[in-house]
């Protein structure tokens, strides 16, 4: 359920409203917008008596809210929420930033020479996988801890902040100066490792399941939330259909539903989404025309010789080249 409260509501009437609502045994949540501000409420709303709310003098309108996510819902949050990584480095209302970086961390001179290169063709975050979750047991399965330092390292170097996969909540001791830890697609309904991550007060970016819903990522988003971590970074990045052409199927549909039922900013990852290097530029530019916060592209030194996904790797040249192209597409749809 949300409250909207008229405007010129002062706080002292707000206040006493909140303690109402606690006192019925709800969770509230405050929206402050520019024109009103929302009390969102969390719990078994069907005890509070609509007709009484609306008699109230501060109450400009009461509607029930049918959908179970309710801290991801933009009837909560009406405005974008903004993920502030650093002070120059924000995704979401009118932020865009580009990811970049290797699949895997395979060596300091590696992450250190792509961080540079990716740097310099306007990538605002490093990424590199330390843990690599893998079909195959025998494949390589990451440096872990050596490879968080590596990361650790680059980022001293570069001023980049860095992001990473969490495979496990007892990692996270090692994740400390990692400023955005990714959940991997297959972790998504992980929702013991998500209550984790809902404790801790750090950007998480959650990449949607390999056959998820919508409703299913935004209810595991839901998760986070829940234990009051609420800088959570959306990711669309393919689904399994039965297309064998591409590794999976890039839902570019999802960017503009997601917009509209959330206020989370959403991202692509079109290089897992086709496996495919030659074709992440051209779906690069269409998720940045269809209203993607920002882009995952991994990038590698020599793709031929990655220890990890080097098929969908692009090179430095080639993500430079990305970049100006999606950079000419966000001033052609004027974002």
């Amino acid at each position: 359920m949300i409250a909207v409260l008229k405007q010129g509501t002062d706080e002292k009437q707000m206040q006493n409203l909140i303690d109402w609502f606690k006192d019925q045994g709800l969770d509230v949540h405050v929206s402050r917008g520019e024109y009103s501000t929302i009390l969102g409420l969390i719990g078994d709303t069907a005890k509070i008596d609509i007709d009484l709310l609306q008699g109230l003098d501060i109450i400009e309108s009461v509607k029930r809210i049918t959908e179970p996510y309710k801290n991801a819902n933009r009837k909560f949050h009406p405005d974008d929420t903004v993920v502030r990584v650093t002070p120059d480095v924000q995704f979401g209302g009118g932020h865009f930033q580009f990811i970049a970086g290797p699949c895997s961390v395979e060596s300091r001179e590696q992450v250190q020479n792509i961080a540079a290169e990716v740097k310099k063709a306007g990538a605002g975050v490093l990424r590199g996988g330390a843990f690599k979750p893998r079909t195959s047991p025998y494949d390589f399965q990451g440096l872990k801890e050596e490879g968080i330092h590596i990361l650790e390292e680059a980022k001293k170097k570069t001023g980049m902040p860095i992001i990473t996969e969490i495979m496990n909540a007892n990692h996270l001791p090692m994740f400390e100066n990692v400023d955005i830890i990714q959940v991997g697609a297959r972790n998504m309904q992980n929702f013991e490792l998500l209550k984790e991550l809902g404790k801790i007060r750090k950007p998480i970016l959650l990449k949607r399941g390999l056959a998820a819903t919508i409703k299913e990522l935004l209810m595991s988003a839901e998760y986070i939330m829940a234990g009051g971590n609420d800088q959570i970074i959306l990711c669309e990045r393919g689904i399994r259909t039965y297309e064998t052409v591409t590794r999976n199927t890039l839902d570019l549909s999802a960017v503009p539903v997601l917009h509209e039922l959330t206020h989370l900013p959403v991202v692509v990852d079109p290089s897992h989404a086709l496996g495919i290097a030659r074709m992440v530029k051209p779906m690069a530019l269409a998720a940045a025309a269809a209203g993607a916060d920002g882009l995952m592209i991994e990038v590698h030194n020599d793709p031929q010789k990655a220890l990890c996904d080097g098929a969908q790797s692009l090179t430095p040249a080639q993500f430079a080249d990305l970049a100006q192209g999606v950079r000419a597409v966000l001033d052609a749809v004027k974002r």
